[in-house]
């Protein structure tokens, strides 16, 4: 599966040395803006100069000096957290390494730097969850097209929730049947990457042979609307919920044979633990007072989903997959109900219960663990299992 598979996501991200480059389909959500180096523009006073000179405080006229503790690049080409010199940088959500592992960088944003302006995202960073939450339903913002959120709600009046749960279900117990006879089995390539596309592809009524030809990519959205579109996320949600289950076996004695109330509990948890979007940009209308000072109007800003996920001033035990917490929210969709949060929930649910059924032996192969990678969307690249146990 693609580390970047959405429509638009990292489309303008260019090359870095130890990150990957970003693939050229579209976000679901929004767009990342430009990395490219931008010179200093009166039609843009909200943005301040990507490379500025040696020692010197990022400032804005909007705001003066960056709230918070100053950012100094005493050597821009290496620029990085506070050194024994006593440099203070903040680090980049796109810094070398971050594909691997972003949760030392998300806990040095959150800690030191809750407001900062990124040059490489050209936009200020919000890494605390209060300040991400807030700012994907604050007014303030403009929002892009995140599924449950009021907008989305209203335009989808008529679910029928029966009906998608029939299809979800069916699409998943026949790959589960598909692959229970193998001796080792991808659940990523094999079950993730068809369940979401089979989905949409029955519920619109498209033939089996012409599913991924048709229902993959932008046909998504012409056969199934913006929301139930959105394919690409719900396999990456599903790969990281599948990866969290199966990853430790109390977890999968617990989930086995759940009510479908617990096995929502566990969706959410891993929606917050792992968000297949770690990214997202909104813009200001006007001045927003956030954690470390105030993010001027008319300015871009990168929303860390990830980080805010594992924000400990809102979670207890943050790094840990938990479905029984009672502390529980995820920030990848909003509450209301649209053809893409449903399927999500119900293609985890049935995911579960077909692979459990078709499979009850089913577990992790002997030595490997899951590895989620990616900048913009995150999920793990493999899951081998050995469906026999």
């Amino acid at each position: 599966m693609s580390d970047e598979p959405n429509r638009g996501i990292g489309k303008e991200l260019p090359e870095r040395a130890g990150a990957p480059r970003a693939g050229a389909s579209d976000d679901p959500w929004t767009r990342i803006p430009s990395m490219a180096p931008a010179a200093p523009s009166a039609a843009r006073p909200d943005v301040p100069p990507a490379g500025p000179r040696a020692g010197a405080p990022l400032r804005t006229p909007a705001s003066g000096t960056v709230p918070g503790r100053v950012r100094t690049v005493a050597d821009p080409a290496a620029a990085g957290p506070v050194g024994p010199t006593g440099r203070t940088v903040a680090p980049s959500p796109l810094d070398p390494g971050a594909t691997r592992d972003p949760h030392p960088i998300h806990r040095t944003l959150r800690e030191e730097f809750p407001l900062t302006y990124d040059p490489l995202l050209r936009a200020w960073v919000l890494s605390r969850y209060a300040d991400v939450a807030a700012a994907l339903t604050d007014s303030r913002f403009t929002h892009g097209h995140r599924p449950g959120d009021p907008p989305c709600d209203e335009a989808h009046v008529d679910i029928g929730v029966a009906a998608l749960g029939a299809v979800a279900e069916r699409t998943a117990y026949v790959l589960a049947r598909r692959i229970a006879e193998r001796q080792q089995a991808d659940l990523v390539a094999d079950f993730c990457h068809w369940l979401p596309a089979g989905t949409v592809a029955a519920a619109v009524g498209v033939p089996y042979r012409d599913m991924m030809r048709l229902v993959r990519g932008r046909a998504a959205g012409a056969l199934a609307g913006e929301c139930g579109g959105q394919i690409a996320v719900r396999e990456k949600a599903l790969a990281s919920f599948l990866a969290n289950v199966l990853t430790d076996p109390d977890q999968v004695a617990a989930l086995r044979d759940a009510p479908a109330g617990l096995v929502a509990r566990a969706w959410t948890e891993s929606l917050r633990r792992d968000p297949p979007v770690q990214i997202a940009v909104r813009r200001t209308r006007a001045e927003v007072k956030v954690s470390g000072g105030t993010v001027p109007a008319g300015a871009s800003v990168a929303l860390l989903i990830g980080s805010a996920g594992r924000d400990p001033e809102r979670f207890r035990e943050p790094d840990r997959f938990d479905p029984f917490r009672d502390d529980a929210d995820q920030l990848t969709y909003g509450s209301g109900r649209c053809p893409a949060v449903l399927l999500a929930g119900l293609e985890a649910e049935f995911a579960l219960r077909a692979l459990f059924t078709a499979m009850p032996r089913l577990r992790l192969a002997d030595g490997f663990r899951p590895v989620s990678t990616g900048l913009i969307t995150r999920a793990p690249r493999s899951l081998i299992v050995r469906p026999g146990g």
